[in-house]
């Protein structure tokens, strides 16, 4: 088994990516999904951001109510520091303790984590490889407003508080240009495929990392 992680920028396609290498046999832990199961009402973390944040961010039925959190944090950058270092050691040891359950698997597991690189998680998880998926600042806005109905201005505030592309491509071993057509994309994940293979390959004769690539 090798372990590569996914990250990108908001509005950059992550998921797409994701959903596409599932296609081609790839195991995908999603961080954000994880992230909210360690907030469920009865988890320690849970607790903390209700303690945190108080009962306005507290859903009818006991649930973390996310929009209302996510309107505290993402435009105070303090707040949301807060609340990673509330909810990221939760995040990493559900990985760790996910990944040990799949050790002994031959296959590739991708990790889908939006802050892989913010959160400095690179060394934390035994990667073979990082994969960023990127796109352009106005083709990502554009996402945000049509796909998730964002107004214009959450959309921007939410990218404002993310790191430059450069610095997350500087991180890269593949990267994923994500700016054309689905079709476009879907030859772009078959190189993105093609390279995680061969990591698999060497890391089950026991070799060294590839080289990186791009596309």
């Amino acid at each position: 088994m090798i372990v590569i992680g996914l990250t990108g920028g908001i509005g950059s396609g992550k998921s797409t990516v994701a959903s596409m290498l599932v296609e081609r046999g790839a195991v995908v832990i999603d961080a954000d999904a994880v992230a909210r199961a360690v907030v469920v009402p009865g988890r320690p973390a849970h607790a903390k951001v209700v303690e945190r944040f108080g009962d306005r961010i507290v859903a009818p039925d006991g649930s973390i109510d996310r929009p209302a959190l996510a309107a505290e944090v993402f435009t105070d950058r303090a707040a949301l520091a807060e609340l990673e270092a509330i909810i990221h050691p939760e995040v990493r040891a559900e990985i760790a303790a996910r990944l040990a359950l799949d050790k002994s698997d031959d296959g590739v597991v991708v990790l889908e984590i939006p802050l892989l690189v913010e959160a400095g998680d690179i060394d934390s998880y035994g990667l073979a490889g990082v994969l960023v998926i990127d796109a352009p600042e106005d083709i990502a806005l554009e996402r945000l407003e049509s796909k998730r109905h964002l107004d214009r201005r959450d959309a921007e505030a939410r990218i404002a508080n993310q790191i430059e592309r450069a610095e997350r491509i500087a991180k890269a071993d593949f990267v994923i240009m994500n700016m054309g057509t689905l079709e476009e994309l879907e030859e772009m994940v078959n190189r993105a495929w093609d390279w995680m293979a061969r990591l698999e390959a060497e890391a089950a004769k026991g070799g060294a990392a590839s080289t990186p690539g791009g596309a």
